[in-house]
Parts: structure tokens; C-alpha cells; sequence
């Protein structure tokens, strides 16, 4: 696709990229059969190509309104175009500066701002957030329905392995899943440590950024991505620990894009680098440890039926694909088929607060396919995606990982 930019971007740093990004386009129309929000709406224009068409015409001088912000919103950045295009294009970093060029160039109305400005000041802060939850729980009969689904229940999770092993990661506990799911990351370090990997968290280390970095706060985004690598950074450089991992796939797709985020920062750019390169899933971590994880597990038997919901994060952002499956049926789970398992569930962070409606017509499709064979429970890999299917599935929404702490929790002890 051709493009002439406006003078004013020709030699800045994002002109370049998204001019590189935009004539890797070949206008071919595979995305938009892996596009969410096209496949709700039909409308070129909630597709990616039309939404680089948009981009594009703003960065050749054309003035954005209302109409652009529009379409720009509904995305839900879930990459699933950039898995299916043959061309490589890299929508998502176009949408990035596309959406950082439509914040300069425009303003939003009054209770957009305090909405958008309301959930990044609560939800990457810890301390608030938990609060917030606390006082929801307290007083769920009087929460807003739509907000009420999304509140669970309170669970104290069981207590975890002491630092014991020499091997050790720090895992990312994130602003929101602590709060909400505490379980999760206990699980993460109960079966690591079965294999002989201890799992830390610093105290510090709070939001990836990704949260604020989506809500049009693309630098308050970038300020705690900093303040996450100062946490990190000290252990890693004096060689402390071995690297990061994270059981939210959605903060590891933020995290793996640090180098390229910092490229330009020379505060910032060997450490983001660095950093980025340390990080990974906790799949990842699990696959490439799995004779240590099939000799703790020891002799299985035939577990639930579970249907396995490949976040969006996972799957097109990190490009992680069958790892999870593998592991959840060396378990012993039997993995139920998933049709349409490349489209999104509707969560993609903030979104589903701030599109309920598409959210929950994207979530219906998503437990349609997902409970159409019967499973006993769902599992997931992002602390996002098992919020917003909870709230409306039949079965349990868990996060994988619980379900293998269990398969070896019924094993003796290593």
C-alpha cells in the first residue's frame, strides 16, 4: 500500500516505522476473516485493512474525527490479524502510533476522559484496586449487574513453597490478578517448585504498563513499564535469578514488546532489552522442563474434559500455540476440541468495560464454542479473559495452571 507523508512526520521516528508498516499492506483481505469486530459488524472500516486505511490518511494530513476515533476504539488489538497476514504486517504497532497521533490531534468528550482516566488510575494500583474489590464484595447487592458478574468471590489460596532451590525466577504479580485471583501465581510457584525452581515475587514490581498504555495513556503506560524494570533490573543484572516469567499472557505480550517500546530511550533501552529477552511464559517455562514436570507427576489418570480458551495474548501476541494443551493432557486432562479458537473473547484488558456490548456479544460467541463439546471446565491463560467468561459461563473458568497444581498435588511430595 503507497502512502505520502505529511511533511511534519516524514522524518520522525513513528513516520518511518508506520510508513515501513503501511507498504507491507498488500490490501489481500485475509484479516478480516480473522477479525473480530469485522465479523460482528461487517464494515471494511472494523476490519484492519480499513483501519490502516484510516491510519494512513491521517498520517498523509488528513484532519480525524469522530469517525476515526470510532473505528480505532472498537479494535480490540488482538493481533489476529498479524498471525494471518501473509505480508507480515504489524498492525499492532501501527495501531499504536495511529492511536498516539489521533490523542494529539483530537480530544475525547468529558466522560470518556473520566472513565478512560478513572480505570488507569485504579486499576494498575494495587493497593487501591484491592480496596475497590473489597468494598465490591461487601456490597455486591447494590453493584451494577454487569459489574457484579465480575466480581468473585473471595478465596484464600494455599500457602506457598518456601525460596528453597538454588534455580530461581521472579514471577510478575501484576496490579489486578493478586487482588482477583491470588491463586493463580500460588499454584505457578507450588509446581515449579515440584520441579525445582523457586518462585519470588518483589513487592515492587507492580503493572506491566500495558493497562494504562491501551487507555490513551500511552505515557503513563511507559512510566510503570520503568518502574517494572527497576524492580527487575537489580537481581538480573548482579545474576540472582535466572529471568522473569508471568502467568498473565496479556502483561507478557506487553513485556516482550519492551525492547522495541525502549528502543529510542537511552536511559532504558539495554535493560528493556534485556529484560525483555529474560521474560517468559509460564508455558514456556513448563515446556521446556517437562521431563522434570512427567517425572513428578508420576503415573496419571484419566482427568476432567476441559476446553482450553488460547487468549488472544498467547496465542497471536506471543505466538505460543499447543504448549498449554500439551501440558494440561500430560496431566491427564482430556482436551475437548475448541471450533474458532483464533477469535477473541471480548476481554482484551479495559475493553470490556468500555465496549460491554461488543465484549458480550464477542464473549457469547467464545462460550458458545467453547461449551459446544461438553467440557467439565474451562481453563484459560489471562487473569483478563477468565474474569469476563466467568461471568457468563455454565462450567468453572480457572487459569491452567491451578489445574495442574492439582494433578500433582495428589502425588507425594518431591
Amino acid at each position: 500500500m503507497q502512502t505520502r507523508l505529511a511533511e511534519e512526520l516524514r522524518t520522525t521516528a513513528d513516520g518511518c516505522e508506520a510508513e515501513a508498516i503501511v507498504r507491507k499492506c498488500v490490501h489481500c483481505g485475509f484479516c478480516t476473516a480473522t477479525c473480530p469486530t469485522y465479523q460482528l459488524f461487517g464494515d471494511e472500516l472494523d476490519g484492519p485493512r480499513g483501519r490502516i486505511y484510516l491510519v494512513k490518511r491521517m498520517m498523509e494530513g488528513a484532519v480525524p474525527g469522530a469517525h476515526t476515533r470510532l473505528h480505532l476504539d472498537r479494535c480490540l488489538t488482538c493481533r489476529a490479524c498479524e498471525t494471518t497476514c501473509p505480508s507480515g504486517v504489524e498492525y499492532g504497532r501501527l495501531l499504536d502510533i495511529g492511536r498516539r497521533l489521533l490523542a494529539a490531534r483530537t480530544r475525547r468528550g468529558p466522560w470518556d476522559r473520566v472513565r478512560r482516566a478513572a480505570l488507569g488510575f485504579f486499576l494498575p494500583r494495587r493497593a487501591l484496586f484491592s480496596a475497590l474489590l473489597a468494598l465490591g464484595r461487601a456490597l455486591r447487592p447494590l453493584v451494577p449487574a454487569p459489574l457484579r458478574a465480575k466480581i468473585p468471590p473471595r478465596r484464600d489460596p494455599p500457602p506457598r513453597p518456601p525460596a528453597r532451590h538454588t534455580r530461581r525466577l521472579i514471577a510478575l504479580a501484576g496490579c489486578v490478578q493478586p487482588a482477583l485471583a491470588p491463586s493463580i501465581n500460588g499454584a505457578a510457584a507450588r509446581v515449579l517448585d515440584r520441579i525445582g525452581i523457586s518462585l519470588l515475587e518483589p513487592a515492587e514490581a507492580l503493572c506491566c504498563g500495558a493497562l494504562r498504555y491501551h487507555l490513551d495513556d500511552q505515557e503513563g503506560g511507559k512510566r510503570d513499564m520503568r518502574a517494572l524494570l527497576d524492580a527487575w533490573w537489580p537481581a538480573l543484572e548482579r545474576g540472582e535469578v535466572k529471568g522473569f516469567v508471568f502467568s498473565a499472557s496479556g502483561c507478557g505480550a506487553t513485556i516482550r514488546e519492551y525492547g522495541h517500546l525502549f528502543a529510542r530511550d537511552p536511559a532504558y533501552a539495554e535493560r528493556a532489552a534485556r529484560v525483555a529477552r529474560a521474560a517468559r511464559d509460564l508455558a514456556e517455562v513448563l515446556h521446556a522442563e517437562e521431563a522434570a514436570l512427567v517425572r513428578a507427576l508420576g503415573r496419571t489418570r484419566r482427568r476432567a474434559r476441559v476446553a482450553f480458551q488460547s487468549p488472544c495474548t498467547l496465542q497471536h501476541g506471543l505466538r505460543i500455540r499447543g504448549v498449554v494443551e500439551r501440558l494440561l493432557e500430560r496431566a491427564g486432562y482430556e482436551l475437548a476440541p475448541v471450533p474458532d479458537s483464533h477469535l477473541c473473547c471480548g476481554s482484551a484488558g479495559a475493553y470490556s468495560l468500555l465496549h460491554p456490548k461488543i465484549a458480550n456479544a464477542l464473549r457469547a460467541r467464545k462460550l458458545a464454542a467453547l461449551e459446544s463439546t461438553s467440557p467439565e471446565v474451562i481453563a484459560t491463560a489471562n487473569i483478563g479473559c477468565l474474569v469476563h467468561l466467568q461471568a457468563a459461563a455454565r462450567v468453572p473458568v480457572r487459569h491452567w495452571i491451578e489445574l495442574l497444581d492439582e494433578a500433582l498435588g495428589e502425588q507425594a511430595p518431591g
